[in-house]
């Protein structure tokens, strides 16, 4: 049987199998198997003596900016900094290795999650050159050595189209879906996200972005906790912990707001990309921070 497939900007992706996403097993699966690839404890206490948690966050937001550049497919991004924690949690690096890591977690998340992979040499250019191939073949041994080979980690992407299923939302479920998608790039490059379950990180980020669109959907919902129980009743998460998450989503929001006006006053700032205090906007979320190149991380070696 032919694999339907769909080509576009030369990425071939599979198309959603609603079968898979309707069979409860798959979702049920997916919470057991997320806690395989949490962190137990915070690295920067007991481990990364050398490393700060800002220098975490420079190297992942251009890691992140690297995706953009190259349009990765969502999912290359959160995997290649669960890929990074996780290495952090086990081996302690010096900072000087830092991007070299975040680089080698990039090549090796691509290749798993992307039909056309980056390449060794393309990512040495975004380093400008400050890494060699060779220095990126020989961590890429090292990185699967210590992770055990193995690499496929439970991310809030693989629970976003599950959790959608189950919501009445009749029509606008491709715009929640995108700036869910905004949020979880957001929490993946905030450093005190690294220890919360996927599955809270994308269904928080889902009510962040349904309580910001609500005008806008077909289903309007008439309030945040009628939105956290629905989501209660379909994680199993209490809706404390899911209001908390959601709270500090909305808080790095407007943090990452209020940097981009102090760094560039004239940048759009987008539509309610899920916060309703920013409802009154109608840009595309890309447009907050969107760098034409990546940033140069060399800073985190000082």
């Amino acid at each position: 049987m032919d694999l339907l497939c769909c080509e576009s900007q030369n990425l071939t992706r599979a198309y959603e199998d609603p079968v898979l996403l309707e069979d409860s097993r798959v979702f049920e699966n997916l919470l057991v198997l997320e806690e395989r690839y949490m962190l137990s404890s915070c690295y920067f206490k007991c481990l990364q003596t050398d490393l700060k948690p800002f220098m975490r966050t420079v190297v992942a937001e251009w890691m992140q900016e690297v995706c953009e550049e190259e349009r990765c497919q969502d999912e290359v991004f959160p995997l290649a900094v669960n890929c990074l924690d996780r290495f952090l949690s086990l081996v302690r690096v010096d900072k000087s290795h830092l991007q070299l890591l975040g680089t080698v977690c990039l090549f090796l998340a691509s290749k798993l999650r992307q039909s056309k992979p980056l390449t060794a040499e393309r990512l040495c250019l975004y380093t400008d050159h400050s890494i060699t191939v060779s220095q990126i073949i020989s961590w890429e041994l090292l990185v699967l050595n210590t992770l055990k080979w193995d690499l496929s980690a439970i991310t809030p992407f693989d629970f976003v189209d599950h959790i959608l299923r189950r919501l009445p939302i009749v029509r606008g479920v491709d715009l929640v879906k995108r700036h869910t998608h905004t949020f979880i790039g957001l929490c993946t490059t905030d450093v005190k996200f690294a220890m919360y379950p996927p599955s809270m990180i994308a269904a928080a980020s889902i009510g962040a972005a349904i309580h910001g669109l609500n005008a806008r959907l077909e289903k309007e919902w008439s309030s945040p906790k009628e939105v956290l129980s629905r989501l209660h009743d379909i994680t199993g998460i209490e809706v404390d912990c899911l209001r908390a998450c959601w709270e500090q989503i909305e808080e790095s929001l407007m943090n990452r707001i209020t940097s981009a006006r102090s760094m560039a006053p004239c940048v759009t700032i987008p539509l309610g990309v899920t916060s309703h205090k920013l409802a009154e906007h109608h840009e595309e979320p890309q447009d907050i921070v969107q760098a034409e190149t990546p940033t140069d991380v060399q800073d985190v070696r000082f």
